[in-house]
């Protein structure tokens, strides 16, 4: 069955970075585009970006536009979301998703920006 496990978050001050990485199984990993989903207590969860199962087509959230880079290593079947220049606006609980299991959510990794 589908697998997803989200590892990387953690506390970061106003400015500072962070690399978030989504171990998946249990499908075929590069036949999918894969997604990064925040979520914050309260809110819907939103799309962040969005990259392509070769990763020829990525597409970001416009708050992190120029800040937020998303990647994949194919052969690792990993998806990676890094994170510059974060603002408090950033703060949420960070998941990903895929296709091959769109109702399927990990548990996430807590990414808190505060001085």
């Amino acid at each position: 069955q589908v697998q997803l496990v989200e590892s990387g978050g953690g506390l970061v001050q106003p400015g500072g970075s962070l690399r978030l990485s989504c171990a998946a199984s249990g499908f075929p990993f590069s036949m999918y585009a894969m997604n990064w989903y925040r979520q914050t207590p309260g809110k819907e969860r939103e799309l962040v970006a969005t990259i392509t199962s070769y990763g020829i087509d990525l597409n970001y959230r416009g708050s992190v536009k120029g800040r937020f880079t998303i990647s994949r290593d194919n052969a690792k079947n990993t998806v990676y979301l890094q994170m510059d220049s974060l603002k408090p606006e950033d703060t949420a609980v960070y998941y990903c998703n895929t296709l091959a299991a769109p109702t399927y959510w990990g548990r996430g990794t807590q990414v808190t920006v505060s001085s």
